[in-house]
């Protein structure tokens, strides 16, 4: 029991710094992510070696290579930056109990299912927050997604309206056809708030890498354009030289999800309410 609460003191120290950075600074250090590697690995290797079982350790790296995975196919999908997948590839470090490899699996997999419920309802609450804040240029960007995919706003409502209709025979079919209208709506609804409160001009001396541009921006004979990577060193220097100020987009400081799941989970088990879970799901 020992290792484990060693390492979800480490994990939450670490996770409540890289909160804290992002925060501050929009960015987790590389550094941040690396030493929590180092540091759960390192601490399962030399616990291992002092018990003669070197169990602990290797699911430890067959959580790294998990969560590695699964880090990358967040991050090249779009759905992550690049400091948010690393803090999930060390969490995978982290992770890991002192059990079979079965039983880990299904404990990430509980992990992951808190991490995306979590997720969704910060995100919905952030766009709400960024929504009421701006207000006025959230009505006049809502107004200008739903006339720019009108066609898509009538079709998909008088599908949903159809599916739900049926409903009267089916329960499951009403259910979808409201899933469906209200999934539009949000999407139109989250799309308003990245384009009208998640914009800013800022200084291009305050630019700092990994920023993300809104448009298409000419430096002498180059464009530098938009990218998921953000912005390198190279393209600020260039950035610097010819344009005092930028348009850049803004993220949602993501990291509280991370440690508001990783305290969820700690949670479950320390209850042991994570066996009941799993019994239920598996």
């Amino acid at each position: 029991m020992f290792e484990v609460i060693f390492l979800f003191a480490l994990g939450l120290v670490f996770l409540v710094f890289a909160t804290i950075q992002d925060f501050k600074k929009k960015e987790i250090a590389n550094w941040l992510n690396f030493s929590l590697i180092i540091f759960a690995l390192g601490f399962r290797f030399f616990y291992s070696l002092f018990c003669g079982d070197y169990n602990f350790f290797y699911q430890g790296l067959i959580g790294f290579g998990i969560f590695f995975l699964f880090g990358n196919f967040l991050y090249y999908g779009k759905m992550f930056a690049g400091g948010d997948a690393k803090l999930m590839i060390a969490l995978g470090t982290v992770l890991p109990l002192p059990v079979s490899l079965v039983s880990n699996l299904q404990f990430f997999a509980i992990f992951l299912l808190v991490f995306f419920f979590v997720g969704a309802l910060y995100s919905l609450s952030g766009a709400v927050f960024f929504s009421i804040k701006n207000l006025k240029n959230f009505k006049r960007e809502f107004l200008r997604q739903m006339t720019r995919n009108k066609k898509a706003v009538i079709v998909s409502t008088s599908l949903s309206v159809i599916i739900a209709f049926f409903g009267f025979f089916n329960m499951f079919l009403f259910f979808l056809g409201l899933f469906i209208f209200i999934l539009v709506y949000l999407y139109l609804y989250v799309k308003a708030v990245d384009e009208a409160c998640m914009i800013k001009k800022i200084d291009s001396k305050n630019l700092s890498e990994g920023d993300w541009l809104y448009k298409t921006v000419k430096t002498g004979r180059k464009e530098i354009k938009p990218r998921w990577e953000g912005l390198t060193k190279t393209q600020i220097a260039l950035i610097k030289k010819s344009h005092k100020k930028v348009l850049i987009r803004q993220g949602m400081v993501f990291t509280p999800v991370f440690l508001i799941s990783f305290l969820i989970l700690f949670y479950l088990f320390k209850i042991g309410s994570w066996n009941v879970i799993l019994l239920n799901l598996f």
